[in-house]
């Protein structure tokens, strides 16, 4: 029972050169903290599925829910950890005739290798999941990034992209044929030619005067406005299509600033987490190895 004094068999005498390294208690150790750990983290992970909520007002909040997420994980490192540092030092072999301070280094070192242990693999196990979290993280943002800037373009571009893109030659063989029968043109072969030069003054940052005097003519035929109006009316399409990229833009960039910053927190409360993991490992370590000092061993006669 706690608090008693256990009686053993006596224990051999340690030689001096054999090894202070018990590498089976700390494998024990490791074992058992990866183990808690892994259940600590489902743990966590139910209940944290259980918080959120995907309809409005219901559920935690997402800057409440990752502030748990952190709490609960230097949690699960203390816990674990400390188990296994516990089990790493009171499972060690016992050492006879030696300083108490070579004692208390000896246990520190054996619970810090049962987290390191533990540790590696634990990250051994969830490396794939991981990368393909964070990749799947980097890849989202990458495809914000690009695909936000040209979504405008692309929704106005389709039959553009399909025949090469703003380098193809379909911007240069539509300007062979250019003619004032605008009309003439059915509505389909209209807005692929409308459709190539915007993308074209998108790209280049600007409409120049040849293209925009073609545009407004097309537009001045279809719609019955005079040539100002339908210059008038180009430029202001033209300058909300380039708006709207710029802001796709902007917003993209703000996306990926967030999760830049995201990325770097998890990551330094990673490494607090972990820094807490190992110090409770090497403590509770020093408190199983005074444990098992503590036992005492049965003679011949007392037995």
């Amino acid at each position: 029972m706690i608090g008693t004094t256990e009686h053993y068999p006596p224990a051999p005498q340690d030689s001096s050169n054999q090894s202070g390294v018990s590498w089976a208690a700390i494998f024990a150790g490791a074992a058992a903290a990866a183990s808690l750990s892994l259940l600590l983290i489902l743990l966590g992970a139910g209940l944290g599925f259980s918080a959120v909520s995907p309809w409005a007002d219901e559920g935690v909040g997402a800057k409440a829910l990752g502030f748990t997420a952190i709490i609960w994980l230097a949690v699960t490192q203390i816990i674990a950890s400390g188990m296994g540092g516990y089990l790493a030092g009171r499972l060690r072999v016992k050492w006879s005739s030696m300083h108490g301070d070579e004692v208390y280094f000896r246990d520190t070192a054996h619970g810090f290798l049962s987290w390191a242990v533990a540790t590696l693999v634990s990250a051994v196990l969830i490396a794939s999941s991981l990368s393909s979290v964070v990749g799947s993280g980097v890849q989202a943002t990458a495809n914000v990034a690009s695909g936000a800037a040209s979504a405008v373009t692309s929704a106005a571009g389709e039959h553009m992209r399909k025949g090469g893109g703003d380098k193809g030659p379909e911007y240069f063989i539509d300007s062979l044929f250019r003619n004032d029968q605008g009309t003439a043109l059915s509505e389909q072969d209209v807005r692929s030619v409308v459709s190539r030069i915007l993308v074209r003054g998108l790209h280049d940052g600007e409409l120049n005067a040849e293209d925009r005097s073609y545009l407004a003519q097309i537009v001045a035929q279809r719609t019955n406005l005079t040539q100002p109006e339908a210059e008038q009316r180009v430029d202001q399409v033209y300058a909300k299509a380039h708006q709207a990229i710029e802001d796709a833009k902007v917003k993209a960039k703000e996306a990926a600033d967030m999760a830049a910053k995201a990325a770097a927190w998890s990551t330094l409360w990673a490494f607090i987490t972990l820094l807490l993991g190992a110090f409770f490992a090497s403590l509770c370590a020093t408190f199983g190895g005074r444990r098992r000092d503590a036992v005492t061993y049965l003679t011949p006669t007392d037995r």
